[in-house]
């Protein structure tokens, strides 16, 4: 033990040392606009920029409940339970064994002695335990790898909750978009039949041609033809959102009664600076913490090119006895020991051991680039939302006027109409013009709405929510600590804010 203690204190991490890559990051956004501010966010949740209980009811009820981010808890748990196996393996591994067993010899053995006895008992209890020592910190190494699994599954988790946050606002819009389309659509029915009602008086007046009642009459029914497409986006997203509320589908009416509108965009956005984003983003930190648990593997893997030191031991009694007792061994003279270190080495094995470190190394290569590249693509998806979101504030405000002037305008064909001043395709093409305008307003406002959503997710924000929280349900903790003895890993749950680490 004192020789295993002194190869463990001299020994050495064999392997390169991680280096934190260099990123290339902006220092500010590529859009600059009134609507942006370059000031860090005042509350992490920003679904509240949105003045709507119901849509913050929506978002507690998915954390609480959403089966996929129950999942990624459970990976938590997984994570934690297999970092005690890597902290495990650093100490000496130990077994206890008894065996008891009547053995019958051959009468034909060759070359019995005198004292021959066929059949006896054989009996052995005993304690055997080995340690190696970690010289060239292949457990050592181990224990950091498994150490940056678990922050980053708990990164996962912190991912998994934006992403879930951000598609229940998402599909919540959605919700109120095709609420909106619809009641606008059954309107302009009223508008239509209204129209229809006049063209058809007129013709029967004589003062028109069943023309203008056929094309009013064409008018109306693709309205009416609209609404129930809608109503099938209105029922799928409708679905949507109580899967992601971990609800059977039909079970939201109540939790949707508010207001059927489309949630207003906030007038601006606190986007902070690049690298602010970098250390908010769990998928960011998630990837780099794959990366360095890929480091490790190089080292553990270049363990395998040196010895390896193990010190081993066995405690414990055996006899065998022709009685007919098998329980009589427990005898001072039945004592048996054997202690001594023992070292074993593959020097003929280097070309398969130089090949795996190569696939290690290959492998956090692939995986510091994937780190990389998902900086990259998380400036862009700030970006691109920051554009789709001013610019879809500009479209909105000039179709807002284009809804107002194509309102007056169906005004204006409808008295003139009414007065024989001009003829039904006047009035047929303000009525379509008003149609297509309203839709496009209202399809705008969402997407204003839905551009916000994903500046939001963009920027990583949302899973502050979970600090401090635990990451499984205690509905589903108790049945696991019924089923199994997990210790104390439910109780003591570690910070989520992984960037500390």
């Amino acid at each position: 033990m004192l020789l295993g203690a002194a190869l463990t204190l001299t020994g050495c991490l064999v392997g390169p040392n991680y280096k934190k890559p260099v990123l290339k990051v902006n220092d500010t956004w590529g859009v600059t606009s009134p609507q942006i501010s370059a000031q860090p966010p005042s509350d992490s949740a920003w679904w509240k920029a949105f003045n709507d209980p119901t849509l913050e009811q929506l978002i507690q009820l998915a954390y609480s409940q959403n089966l996929t981010l129950q999942v990624a808890g459970l990976r938590i748990m997984e994570a934690r339970a297999a970092l005690g196996v890597a902290i495990g393996n650093q100490y000496p591994q130990n077994e206890v064994s008894a065996r008891v067993s009547r053995v019958g010899l051959s009468n034909n053995t060759v070359n019995r002695p005198p004292d021959f006895t066929r059949d006896y008992w054989n009996q052995q209890v005993g304690f055997d335990a080995s340690w190696e020592a970690d010289f060239w910190g292949k457990y050592r190494r181990a224990v950091k790898e498994q150490k940056a699994v678990y922050v980053s599954s708990i990164d996962d988790y912190q991912n998994a909750l934006v992403s879930l946050c951000a598609e229940v606002a998402r599909t919540y819009v959605a919700i109120r978009t095709f609420e909106e389309l619809i009641e606008q659509g059954r309107q302009n029915v009223r508008i239509q039949e209204e129209s229809l009602r006049i063209t058809d008086v007129r013709f029967r007046n004589g003062a028109t041609s069943e023309l203008d009642v056929a094309q009013a009459r064409e008018l109306l029914e693709s309205t009416r033809a609209s609404i129930p497409q809608f109503e099938i986006g209105l029922a799928q997203s409708q679905n949507a959102l109580s899967t992601l509320l971990g609800q059977p589908t039909g079970s939201l009416q109540n939790l949707l009664q508010g207001p059927r509108t489309i949630p207003a965009a906030p007038p601006q956005v606190a986007v902070s600076i690049p690298a602010d984003m970098l250390q908010r983003r769990p998928d960011i930190r998630s990837a780099e913490l794959v990366a360095m648990a890929q480091f490790e593997r190089i080292g553990i893997a270049k363990t395998e090119l040196y010895p390896h030191f193990v010190l081993s031991g066995a405690l414990g009694v055996h006899s065998t006895n022709p009685g007919v007792s098998p329980f009589n061994f427990l005898d001072p003279a039945s004592l048996f020991y054997a202690v001594g270190p023992r070292v074993y080495w593959q020097p003929f094995s280097y070309g398969r051991i130089r090949n795996q470190v190569r696939v290690e190394d290959a492998r956090f290569q692939q995986a510091l680039t994937t780190f990389q590249n998902s900086v990259l693509k998380a400036s862009q998806e700030v970006d691109d939302s920051i554009i789709g979101f001013t610019k879809t504030l500009e479209a909105t405000s000039a179709e807002q006027n284009a809804v107002t002037a194509a309102r007056r305008s169906v005004e204006l064909a409808s008295i003139q109409y009414r007065e024989g001043a001009v003829d039904y395709q006047r009035v047929l093409d303000s009525e379509r013009t008003l149609l297509q305008e309203e839709n496009n307003l209202v399809n705008l406002r969402s997407n204003a709405a839905t551009n916000v959503i994903s500046l939001y997710k963009a920027l990583g924000g949302g899973w502050e929510m979970s600090v401090g929280q635990p990451f499984v349900p205690n509905v589903i903790r108790i049945e696991m600590e019924n089923r199994t003895n997990w210790g104390n890993l439910f109780s003591t749950q570690p910070t989520t804010d992984s960037s500390k680490k």
